[in-house]
């Protein structure tokens, strides 16, 4: 028998992220903290893209597919940079968001039309979950894939360097790296498909049956899935680490380590903000006293901005 879930069903659900606070609280292991945001960001997004997709669903309109495609990709991208690389280079955004791009779309357009028999291909109850587990999987070894590569370049370069020295081109060099990297981020799909069935049943093939769908169709959905899921990987890994191989060894085959960059992304420079909101403050102050007289006054003396962008006096 079909339930219909509310909010009160999730707020008891979320009595489990409540335990799992707890535990972290009372072992000290420091991550209480990230698990309540974590499981907030979880409704927010999930409902906010709930409501998203419910118009797009009866729109029935291949532009919003694609919009929703491509903001998906962007999303994704973003959330590879800003958090979820240890390591970054100059040009990473562009990588990603090519290397995503490149490999969801072609992959599920493939996918759904051919081997899911689904007409048309872009049908968005359809089309747009595929996608979104496409982006989620590939995003995860596009992180592992890079890091790797730009850990190699940055820790062992002197490796690298020997092969560079003895005339190999950069592609040459790091093919070794650019091998393992490959490796160790197609593992997780690799481990994933070798349980599935007998240790563990997926999502995707959970909700297909709790959707109405038989098993076995199910589970022929699970496989083909599962196949996507590999090859965009595989081609968004291969794309991004030959991406980040080719900006850090330049084209005369140097090793440049200053693009190799690691650390929190600051989104909002904070101190330039404050300067920004001071000079506002002054000005905002002048143009009261000239129009109404106040005697409201700033101390006498010059200001300017120093190296970090706050304010300071020359007077």
């Amino acid at each position: 028998m079909e339930s219909t879930l509310t909010w009160w069903n999730v707020a008891l659900a979320f009595c489990f992220i409540a335990l799992n606070a707890g535990i972290s609280k009372v072992h000290s292991l420091g991550i209480g903290a990230a698990l309540i945001t974590a499981a907030v960001r979880c409704v927010v997004q999930l409902a906010l893209v709930g409501l998203l997709l419910q118009s797009v669903f009866e729109s029935n309109s291949p532009w919003a597919v694609a919009g929703i495609v491509l903001l998906l990709n962007l999303l994704g991208a973003f959330e590879t940079i800003v958090n979820k690389a240890k390591r970054r280079h100059e040009q990473m955004f562009q990588s990603v968001i090519c290397g995503l791009l490149c490999s969801t779309i072609p992959t599920s357009i493939i996918g759904v039309r051919f081997a899911m028999a689904i007409e048309p291909f872009w049908t968005p109850s359809q089309y747009i979950p595929i996608v979104g587990m496409l982006c989620g999987s590939t995003i995860s070894g596009i992180v592992v894939g890079v890091t790797y590569v730009l850990k190699e370049l940055h820790e062992n370069r002197d490796k690298v360097e020997v092969y560079l020295a003895f005339g190999a081109t950069r592609m040459e060099a790091c093919k070794p790296i650019a091998i393992d990297a490959l490796v160790l981020a197609l593992t997780p799909v690799i481990n994933q498909m070798s349980v599935l069935g007998i240790i563990a049943i997926p999502g995707m093939m959970t909700g297909a049956i709790l959707g109405g769908t038989s098993v076995q169709q199910a589970a022929k959905l699970q496989m083909i899935i599962m196949f996507m899921i590999s090859s965009s990987t595989t081609l968004a890994t291969m794309f991004t680490t030959a991406y980040a191989i080719a900006t850090v060894v330049d084209a005369e085959h140097r090793i440049r380590s200053e693009r190799i960059y690691s650390g929190k992304i600051e989104l909002v420079p904070v101190e330039k903000v404050k300067s920004g909101l001071l000079i506002v403050g002054m000005t905002c102050t002048g143009w009261y006293r000239r129009q109404f007289g106040r005697n409201h006054h700033i101390p006498a003396g010059d200001y300017d901005l120093d190296a970090r962008g706050r304010l300071m006096s020359q007077g």
